[in-house]
């Protein structure tokens, strides 16, 4: 659970990291995997131990190895286009419905059991993140295509989940990282190649905040969230993942001054409780 809690708070920063970014959301998103995997394989050099565990051994379980980092470049690529096409409040808040439809595939596929309490919590948490990004009236700022996009991106994240949750019965936490992450990088090189002008930030600043969400929020909280998936429920896990807007919401007023209302700190409140309600369950 503490694993879960640092991983979910390392990936809110993402933002304000993307934000500060001296290169395209495309560009942006190749570099956040490709760097990551410098302390991955830095782990495995220094520690060979740390990548201990069974090896794959048929063609079937590489292609379950590389499936994860499909499923992340294709959320990255689509919320970060998404960014572009509606606004930043819709984008965020579609996209963080990841959880629901993590807890929809669990019971269809693997026919999972979905409490009364835990459903009230996600409902709780999910009714929170809308509070915090501006409540219903905020949705009415976007287009059709964006959001959509921004849905899309959603559900891939929860095949992300899901993909990472199967593996971790089998596989250690740095080698399900490191397979993820370089199939990431392979998917997200062409896309950032096509949509953007420059792949390289033109100063030391640009290249800090590159590593930033690199180090931080990759290789520190996706390695935090597949460590816990070993011990958790993917269908909670993905419902804690709701506090990284309300992360964000924090960092972007402690870092870039940005004001931090009264609906912003109730629907962080709810979350909270949401999250709390659903732990029951």
């Amino acid at each position: 659970m503490a694993a879960l809690l640092i991983g979910g708070a390392a990936i809110g920063g993402s933002p304000i990291f993307v934000r500060l970014s001296e290169v395209g959301p495309m560009a942006t998103a190749f570099w956040r995997v490709a760097l990551a995997l410098i302390p991955l394989l830095a782990w495995t050099w220094f520690r060979p131990e740390g990548a201990g565990g069974r090896r794959p051994e048929k063609l079937s379980e590489y292609a379950l190895l590389v499936l994860p980092g499909v499923f992340l470049a294709i959320d990255l690529g689509a919320w970060h286009y998404a960014l572009t096409k509606t606004s930043v409040a819709n984008a965020t808040l579609l996209a963080n419905l990841a959880p629901v439809f993590v807890t929809l595939t669990s019971w269809l596929l693997f026919r999972s059991r979905v409490s009364a309490v835990f459903a009230l919590g996600l409902a709780t948490a999910v009714a929170g993140v809308v509070i915090l990004k501006g409540g219903p009236m905020a949705l009415g700022d976007g287009n059709l295509l964006g959001d959509g996009v921004a849905v899309v991106a959603a559900m891939f994240y929860a095949g992300y989940i899901l993909a990472i949750g199967q593996l971790r019965s089998l596989f250690s936490t740095v080698r399900i990282m490191i397979w993820s992450t370089a199939s990431a990088a392979i998917c997200m090189l062409p896309m950032a190649v096509l949509f953007e002008p420059s792949l390289l930030p033109p100063t030391a600043f640009g290249w800090a905040m590159l590593f930033g969400l690199a180090f931080v929020s990759h290789a520190g909280g996706q390695v935090a969230i597949t460590y816990a998936l070993a011990y958790l429920p993917p269908a909670f896990s993905s419902l804690t993942l709701l506090l990284q807007p309300v992360v964000a919401a924090i960092l972007a007023w402690l870092l870039l001054a940005e004001p931090v209302g009264l609906m912003q700190a109730i629907g962080g409140a709810i979350v909270l409780v949401g999250i709390l309600i659903a732990r029951r369950g």
